[in-house]
Formats: structure tokens, C-alpha cells, sequence
């Protein structure tokens, strides 16, 4: 088969001495998020096991953890490798203030999410996209978090340059700038939201609202770092694309342009009706496949027709592979949803976990570009599966138990476990669960030793080309 696009898209990520420290401190603010998130999922899988509710009979606190874990494993694990993605297509050559204030925001509104958890008195509120705990420490660290995120963004768009915004084909930086582009639509449809919403909604009711368009525009970035992420992984392990990268930019550039129906829908119905809701859903149904499908199947097809991996490259390809799998399961069990059941959780961790798992990948294969030793060896290769084969067998514990009615955001006797098919469908998803959680601790571990024993030389980088 003839060779259309080769390790160029990898190759050509040249950094800098600058680039590479900005682009080392997002990396660890996202292995640190992930520890975080690590050690409050043992806790909620602890507790939602047959049997754990003698030693959690505080379900108050299950609620807690469980806000802690979902923001910082999906909000701020994604938007700290979002920093990491627009770091590495930044030309910047000189240090900067604001670069080092939207890292050091960034890292303190991590921190105080964290913290409260274990500081006021204020209930949790298990809205989609972005739970929020009802104390003060959490808001505010929340909004330092975005302070963060939305200067770097800034500094991101402004750095584009319109040369390469319009002639520049390479995907790294069509992914840089679309992730840019629908991150700043779901930072717009969260102030729209706000100040449309009555002021009689409060509670959970008004965070439902604040969050569904702009968590629902934050999808598309999510996909979109998905997609890039592993488009490298498949390209740095050796797989053969059957086409070139000037169209797979184009697939790219396809993939944010559902963003463009969001201040549609704002403009269309109000922020709080049934109209407005089913819009947005309707638009990460339909919108979110334009770019994923035609990406998967060439992957696949490159996949398929390519040679197995060097010792070398086997993480990355074992990566990839669990996080093709997880990311079509959970597409697939989106089919099941029909009500307010662990069906939903099961559907969404499957997707999301494909995505968190792909970013592993490009950490692992960041690593030596940052002058760090390349990661290699039997734990390396046993991570990936231990976390995927872990997270496929607790999303379908999820998925038999939520056929069986059991229902979601729940924990202990609250779950209903009344018959033996239910309990061993929770069992096996709390294997799983464990499994998944040995999985992230290997990641977080095999990343702070990386961290810990330094890079290989002091600048790791060398002047980054002008690409055009």
C-alpha cells in the first residue's frame, strides 16, 4: 500500500526551550488532576460495592467525592491537555507573564476543588457537565480554574496568526485552533446562559441550566483533542494512514463546525425550555460524528493494513487500541439509555474514559520530546490494558445493572441491589472499577517517575520552524 502521510505530523513537533517548559507544567497539572481524581474514584467505587455500605454509611460524602472525581478527571484533565495541545503549536520564543499566570491560576483553582471537599457544609449538587459542591471555596476555586484556561485561550487565538489559520493544513494546529474555537463557544454559551436564566431558578435547577450549552459545546473540544491525539498516537506507532494531511485537517476543520448551530439556538429558544435542551442534544447526536466517524474508519483501515508495533511503540498502540474500543462501547450503550438509570453512566464513562485513556497515550509519547526517556517496558504495555480491560468490564457492570433498574448517583442500600443478578453485575463493576483505578495510579505513577527523574538535557527543544 502506498504510504500517503508518514511521521511528519509526529516529527514536526519541534519545541522550543520555552514551548517545552510550558508545555511540561500543563502536563503535570493534568497528571495531577488525574491523581486527584484517582483518589476519590477508589473511594466511590469502594462504597457503591455489595456489601461497603458498613464502612460508607455517609452517603452525603459519596455525593461529595463524587463531584470532586468528575470535575477534575473530565473538566480539568481535558482543559489541562487542552493547554497542553495549544502550548505545543504556540511559536512563542520568549517567556511571558501571562503564560506563567494562566498555568499558576490554573494549578490553585485544581487545588481548592480538591480541597473543599473537605471544607464547608454546603450539600453537592449532582448537575450534568459540571457538579458543583454549594460552598464558597469551590466557586471561587472554580473560577480561578477558568481564569486560567480563558487566558491561555486568549493568548492561543492570539498567537494564530491568520496565515496559519487559512493556508496551514497540518493537523496539529487545524486540532489547536478548533479546540480553541469551540472551547471560547462554550465559555460565551456559559455567560448567555447566566444572564438569561430567571432569577426564580436556583438549586440544582439553575446549574442544569448554566452548564447544558456550554458542557454540550465543550463536547467538541473534547472530540476534537480525541481525534489529534490519536491520529499521533496511530502515526507515532508505526500505523500507515491511507491518506495525507492536508484531508485529514479538512476532517478536522468538519468537526467544529456544528459549534456554529450553538448561538443559533441561544438566538431560537429561551435558555431554560425543553426547546433549547433538545436542541443541544440533538446537535451532539448528529453534529459530534461528522469528523469521528470518517477519522475512525481511516484509523481502522491504517490500523488493519500496517505492521505490529516495535517493542518501542507498543504503549502507544495498546493505547490506542483500548481507546478505540472504549469510545465505540460507549457509543454504542447510548443506544440502551430509556431512563434515569447506571445505563447513562455506563454510555459516558466508556466515552469519556476513551478520551482519558488516548490523552495517557499522548503523554506517554510527549515524554521524549520534552527530553524525558521514552516510556517503555512490560508496565508500560500492562497500564493501558489493566485501565481499558478495567473500564470496559465496570461500564458493563453499569450497563446490565441499569437494565435491571438500578439507578444512578446512588450508593449502598440506596441502590436496590434486591436480587443476586443484581449484585453481581454491581460486583463485576466494581472489579472493573478497581482495576481502572490500579490502571490511573500506574499512569500517574509511571508519569511521576518520568517527572522525577528529570530530563535528559536541559533544553530539550530546538528553535520550532515557521510551518506554512
Amino acid at each position: 500500500m502506498k504510504q500517503k502521510t508518514d511521521k511528519s505530523i509526529v516529527d514536526r513537533i519541534i519545541l522550543n526551550p520555552v514551548q517545552a517548559q510550558e508545555v511540561r507544567r500543563w502536563l503535570q497539572l493534568g497528571v495531577l488532576s488525574l491523581a486527584i481524581a484517582g483518589i476519590f474514584a477508589l473511594l466511590l467505587v469502594l462504597s457503591r460495592v455489595p456489601g461497603a455500605d458498613a464502612f460508607f454509611p455517609w452517603i452525603d460524602f459519596f455525593h461529595t467525592a463524587l463531584v470532586v472525581h468528575v470535575d477534575q478527571s473530565v473538566l480539568i484533565w481535558f482543559l489541562s491537555m487542552a493547554g497542553v495541545l495549544w502550548s505545543l503549536t504556540d511559536k512563542c520564543r520568549d517567556p511571558s507573564l501571562l503564560r506563567l499566570l494562566s498555568i499558576v491560576l490554573a494549578i490553585t483553582g485544581t487545588v481548592g476543588i480538591a480541597v473543599s471537599a473537605f471544607f464547608g457544609e454546603g450539600s453537592a449538587l449532582m448537575n450534568n457537565y459540571i457538579p458543583v459542591l454549594q460552598r464558597p471555596l469551590f466557586f471561587i476555586s472554580l473560577a480561578v480554574f477558568g481564569s486560567g484556561i480563558t487566558l491561555r485561550l486568549i493568548l492561543t487565538l492570539i498567537a494564530s496568526n491568520r496565515q496559519v489559520l487559512i493556508n496551514d493544513s497540518h493537523p496539529l494546529y487545524v486540532a489547536s485552533v478548533t479546540v480553541a474555537i469551540a472551547t471560547i463557544t462554550a465559555i460565551a454559551a456559559l455567560l448567555w446562559s447566566w444572564w438569561d436564566i430567571p432569577p426564580e431558578i436556583s438549586g440544582q435547577g439553575f446549574f442544569e441550566f448554566l452548564f447544558w450549552g456550554a458542557g454540550h459545546s465543550l463536547q467538541f473540544a473534547y472530540s476534537q483533542l480525541l481525534l489529534i491525539t490519536w491520529l499521533l498516537l496511530a502515526v507515532a506507532s508505526g500505523v500507515i494512514l491511507p491518506t495525507s494531511e492536508k484531508s485529514l485537517g479538512r476532517w478536522l476543520w468538519l468537526g467544529v463546525l456544528p459549534v456554529l448551530a450553538v448561538p443559533v439556538i441561544y438566538f431560537s429558544y429561551p435558555t431554560v425550555s425543553p426547546e433549547s435542551r433538545l436542541a443541544f442534544t440533538r446537535l451532539m447526536q448528529y453534529g459530534g460524528v461528522l469528523a469521528a466517524v470518517p477519522i475512525g474508519v481511516i484509523l481502522l483501515y491504517g490500523l488493519k493494513r500496517s505492521p505490529g508495533p516495535t517493542p518501542e511503540h507498543r504503549p502507544l498502540r495498546l493505547t490506542l487500541w483500548m481507546s478505540i474500543m472504549l469510545f465505540a462501547c460507549g457509543g454504542g450503550i447510548a443506544l440502551m439509555i430509556s431512563g434515569v438509570n447506571t445505563v447513562i453512566p455506563a454510555h459516558y464513562h466508556g466515552s469519556i474514559v476513551g478520551i482519558t485513556l488516548a490523552l495517557m497515550g499522548l503523554g506517554y509519547l510527549l515524554l521524549p520530546k520534552l527530553g524525558y526517556r521514552p516510556i517503555t517496558g512490560r508496565l508500560a504495555s500492562i497500564q493501558p490494558l489493566c485501565y481499558g480491560i478495567g473500564q470496559l468490564l465496570h461500564i458493563t457492570g453499569l450497563a446490565l445493572s441499569g437494565a435491571m433498574g438500578i439507578q444512578r448517583k446512588t450508593a449502598g442500600a440506596a441502590q436496590g441491589l434486591d436480587s443476586l443478578a443484581a449484585k453481581l453485575s454491581m460486583g463485576v463493576m466494581g472489579i472493573g472499577g478497581l482495576m481502572a483505578v490500579i490502571g490511573g495510579i500506574l499512569f500517574v505513577w509511571i508519569m511521576l517517575r518520568a517527572f522525577l527523574q528529570g530530563a535528559k538535557t536541559e533544553h530539550p527543544g530546538v528553535q520550532q520552524p515557521n510551518i506554512q
